[in-house]
């Protein structure tokens, strides 16, 4: 059995810490080695809402990518993510990078755009993920966030989860 490394954003505007850690917590059980960045305090982008929490969690998958993504539109669900009367974003799990597969499966798109837009994804990349290159810029993640021109305002905020302060070294 291979196992593939996969790189995910999480990020949530509603009740944030428990979602984030509900979706930690599925994904503790779904990845190997899996460990987490700082999680960062940003405001909305492209919608009207309150501040969000993110975070770059990376690990390891036997699961073809379109079972991962289907299994984390699961989770997303079990935290209200497509109740009808939902308000904000409970909780917003996306597919950063899996392995070093670049272009179109089957709607999704590796790696996924926003690792280049949004500093909420690119700065905690680049921070659990310092030497992994992008496949589509041809830069290290550190590299790329040195160079980044986005602007928008990040603040590390303490994270809590099952015990232990994020990132787990």
């Amino acid at each position: 059995m291979s196992l593939t490394p996969v790189y995910l954003g999480l990020g949530s505007n509603i009740e944030r810490e428990r979602h984030l850690g509900a979706g930690l917590d599925a994904l503790a059980a779904m990845l190997r080695d899996m460990r987490c960045s700082t999680v960062f305090e940003s405001q909305a982008v492209g919608i009207k809402s309150g501040p969000f929490f993110n975070l770059v969690v990376t690990g390891l998958t036997d699961l073809p990518l379109l079972e991962l993504d289907r299994r984390l539109k699961f989770i997303e669900a079990d935290n209200g993510r497509y109740a009808p009367d939902r308000k904000g974003l409970p909780l917003d799990i996306d597919v950063l990078m899996y392995g070093d597969l670049h272009g179109s499966f089957d709607g999704l798109v590796l790696p996924r755009a926003e690792i280049l837009k949004n500093a909420f994804v690119l700065w905690p990349l680049s921070l659990i993920a310092p030497e992994l290159v992008h496949p589509g810029a041809g830069k290290s993640m550190a590299q790329l966030w040195q160079q980044a021109q986005i602007d928008q305002v990040l603040e590390p905020v303490p994270f809590t989860w099952n015990g232990k302060a994020l990132p787990l070294d």
